[in-house]
């Protein structure tokens, strides 16, 4: 019959070999109340000791102190090798990605805005479109219905880019002069030459014109540009469009207004002046704030849609006016002068 420090010894033979193969936390804990919890082996073999021989109790005594204490080192390592494991990711990691930083300075106000804008356009159904900003004349001008010899065109309103200019009697389909665009009308040309209706977008960007800087204007700012096109599209959706957009931004005490106006583009067009607290504020009674008006039927043949069928309108307005008014900002160069001192405001 084996003696009792020969029991010891099985029962911490068997705790190690237990500990040794728990394959999860829960094996683990198993494997602890089996051996070292209150109704464990070792409780068991403490409760033992009164019966033993009182000259073989402190061996005994001793030698059990010891497995535990051992068993115990050995339950601590294994749990924390465990909890390692379960914290790793289950599928193979790419430890050469970046990391993350933390996030260092604010959103330009002009890129506020215009998220927010892509926001309230979002919750009606519109998408984002993109083009480039250095155009041609046909995108800019030719297939938006404008006459050859509108104001617009002229080199003293546009940035022409340095190319030879094609000959008068150049064959059709000959490159046009490009340009820096003056509006993001350009894209909706792009995008109905591509897609067939109906067509939802909103086109923020950057645009060119060759006004001198000064506290309203500048050579360079941000205009977003709205095309609707469906069957039978009215004005009325125009107007709603419009309403919810400007009360988004503005503030639900916001008023509009439409006053019939001419772009060669849209027929009709208006102009849409808006007024608001902020407005009367500045010690006027309305501002401009937008041209809008139904796309032209010419506008639809140059890109190949049925004006019998197909009806839709347009809007566009710059993004630094929507800033100027939200924020009380009078001086439009205060967002392209990265002055910290003006920007840590927003």
């Amino acid at each position: 019959m084996a003696t009792f420090l020969e029991q010891v010894e099985t029962i911490r033979q068997a705790a190690l070999a237990e500990l040794g193969q728990a394959a999860d936390l829960a094996a683990l804990e198993q494997a602890r109340v089996n051996h070292l919890g209150v109704n464990g082996q070792f409780t068991s073999l403490m409760k033992q000791l009164g019966a033993l021989p009182k000259e073989e109790k402190p061996a005994a005594g001793k030698l059990i102190n010891q497995a535990k204490v051992e068993l115990e080192k050995i339950l601590g390592e294994k749990r924390a090798d465990l909890e390692l494991k379960a914290s790793l990711p289950k599928e193979p990691t790419d430890f050469t990605l970046p990391g993350r930083r933390r996030t260092l300075g604010k959103l330009h106000p002009l890129t506020q805005v215009t998220e927010d804008i892509v926001r309230s356009f979002r919750k009606l159904g519109f998408v984002v479109a993109d083009g480039p900003e250095i155009e041609d004349e046909y995108h800019c001008f030719d297939a938006l219905n404008t006459p050859a010899d509108h104001p617009a065109r002229d080199s003293q309103d546009t940035f022409y880019l340095a190319a030879p200019a094609p000959a008068p009697n150049a064959a059709p389909g000959t490159p046009k002069r490009q340009l820096l665009r003056t509006h993001t009308s350009s894209v909706q040309i792009r995008v109905m030459k591509k897609q067939a209706p109906p067509v939802r977008i909103i086109v923020p960007g950057r645009v060119y014109r060759r006004d001198n800087a000064d506290a309203t204007h500048n050579p360079t700012f941000h205009q977003i540009e709205g095309l609707y096109v469906d069957r039978n599209v009215t004005v009325g959706d125009l107007k709603g469009t419009v309403d919810f957009v400007f009360r988004e931004l503005l503030g639900a005490d916001v008023k509009l207004r439409f006053r019939p106006h001419y772009f060669s583009y849209t027929e009709p067009s208006y102009e849409i002046d808006f007024t608001s607290p902020l407005v009367r504020k500045m010690g006027k009674d309305w501002l401009e704030i937008a041209g809008c008006g139904m796309v032209h039927p010419q506008v639809f043949e140059n890109v190949g849609y049925d004006p019998e069928v197909w009806t839709g309108w347009a809007f566009g307005f710059g993004i630094e006016r929507i800033a100027m008014i939200r924020y009380g900002i009078n001086d439009i160069r205060l967002f392209y002068e990265n002055d910290v001192r003006f920007l840590k405001q927003f």
